[in-house]
């Protein structure tokens, strides 16, 4: 058990006042300190810092080149997933519009092809 500062100043002021017995630690609300207890805690987490990888985290952070390439790759692949992923949607949207105008319905087929003329148009077909 290592002694605070604190201790040790008092202990220099008054040679009576060194705690003799040194298991007989005690919390700021003066109750007894569990040792085997605070083993525990101190073990469980020292566990949940190894889970996280917390040392590869703050070194990563600590990285500032490492850390800017790594975000602008991520946010390439986000921004190319979203294009790639919008066109698809959007492609199988006109499909499926250009089937609707086929079965000829009353209403929603002058309006829908309406909208595959002007698709077509934007394209050049």
């Amino acid at each position: 058990m290592t002694a605070s500062k604190k201790e040790i100043k008092h202990a220099k002021e008054d040679p009576e006042r060194i705690d003799k017995g040194t298991d007989e630690a005690r919390l700021p609300n003066n109750e007894p300190l569990d040792w085997d207890e605070l083993r525990d805690k101190v073990t469980e987490l020292y566990l949940v810092l190894e889970r996280i990888n917390l040392t590869e985290y703050i070194a990563y952070l600590n990285n500032p080149r490492r850390l800017l390439w790594l975000n602008f790759g991520v946010g390439l692949v986000k921004g190319l997933g979203g294009a790639i992923g919008a066109t698809l949607l959007l492609g199988l949207l006109v499909m499926f519009l250009r089937r609707l105008v086929l079965l000829n319905l009353p209403v929603i087929g002058g309006v829908i092809g309406e909208i595959v003329k002007l698709v077509n148009a934007h394209n050049g077909y």
